[in-house]
């Protein structure tokens, strides 16, 4: 088992309130996490209603570090292209959050299955850590159609036990899962301003199976304030033209992917300079030396998930002028800095479903 990332804020982009009336102004907390509600009707979209526009920002140097000094002067936030005057800011860690695993099932992960078994396990750990009531998380297995395995709770027990025994078998259908995450679960009161929403996916991106589109998975987690992160579970050596899918999820709601495999050689000196029957590959697949780097590819992916969601800023704007008849509204967050990245919400949608 890896070694534990203590995490405390959260990692959601979200956007803004449920239908109880959002904070008006920076002198005035959101609403405090309280008890489960009762479970939404399936199908029936999480509805929320927006006035107050909230973003979780992620800023990087130009090594990948994260970069978590910064004060409210330092960033600028344009909706539509018209700088906005931020009401709220703030860079402190142990905010809430409430997390969807989403795990496939399908027959492509079986190569690989126990270690992102762990991974799954590590990364509900560190993101449920089962003392504290501000974070919970849920547990959907997606193979040919998605399942609920585990609704929303604070304690990790239960969705470690069910991710031990999981086999993959049959085929994906991710952007369906995506669906239910959004629409068939029970609800923290105060989502999604505190806490926030954050879906991790362990899977390719691939989806064979779905009745719901791309388009269609995405614009249901843009609508319910959702970041998606992903742990990719493509093997080094390997081309996977669906994983476009995954990273397109993650990049325009706020999030990442990372590739635990792609870097297994990357420490590795005299890759492809060994000739072999079975391939020219400076560590071979049973040996220790592979099960270690593999492992520590599980372990940076655990990390840097954990690290993005204990380093974000957030700000909250109330838009000057809304158009009733633009749907979608696009985000640009900046920072006056030199060589930094900045990760951020691409937009939102300024009314309920």
């Amino acid at each position: 088992m890896f070694a534990r990332v203590l995490l405390a804020a959260t990692a959601s982009l979200s956007l803004l309130a449920q239908s109880q009336p959002a904070p008006s102004s920076a002198s005035q907390a959101p609403a405090p996490p309280a008890q489960q509600s009762e479970a939404q009707p399936e199908h029936a979209p999480i509805k929320v209603q927006v006035n107050e526009v909230i973003v979780p920002v992620t800023v990087t140097d130009e090594k990948g570090r994260f970069v978590s000094d910064l004060d409210q002067k330092d960033f600028q936030i344009f909706d539509e292209g018209k700088e906005q005057q931020i009401r709220f800011f703030t860079r402190e860690r142990s905010q809430p959050v409430v997390v969807g695993f989403l795990i496939d099932m399908s027959n492509a992960s079986r190569l690989y299955w126990k270690n992102y078994k762990d991974a799954a396990i590590e990364l509900v750990q560190n993101l449920v850590p089962g003392d504290n009531p501000k974070f919970s998380g849920y547990l959907i297995a997606y193979a040919s159609e998605p399942e609920l395995l585990v609704n929303t709770t604070s304690e990790p027990e239960t969705m470690v036990e069910k991710i031990e025994k999981l086999k993959p078998s049959g085929g994906a259908a991710l952007f369906d899962a995506i669906y239910t995450a959004c629409s068939n679960r029970k609800l923290i009161q105060g989502e999604p301003i505190e806490p926030r929403r954050v879906l991790v996916i362990i899977g390719d991106g691939h989806d064979n199976s779905s009745k719901k589109t791309l388009n269609e998975a995405l614009e249901i987690a843009q609508r319910n304030l959702v970041t998606i992160y992903g742990v990719s579970t493509v093997a080094f050596g390997f081309d996977n033209v669906d994983e476009p899918n995954l990273v397109r999820l993650a990049e325009e709601t706020g999030g990442r992917v990372e590739h635990p495999m792609g870097g297994v050689y990357r420490d590795v000196s005299g890759y492809l300079s060994q000739p072999s029957d079975d391939g020219n590959y400076a560590l071979k697949v049973g040996t220790g030396a592979y099960a270690s780097a593999v492992a520590n590819g599980m372990y940076r992916a655990v990390e840097a998930v954990a690290g993005e969601i204990t380093t974000q800023y957030i700000l909250r704007y109330i838009p000057d002028t809304v158009d009733n008849k633009r749907e979608f509204r696009n985000i640009v967050v900046k920072v006056n800095l030199a060589n930094v990245k900045v990760r951020a919400r691409k937009g939102y949608y300024p009314f309920a479903p």
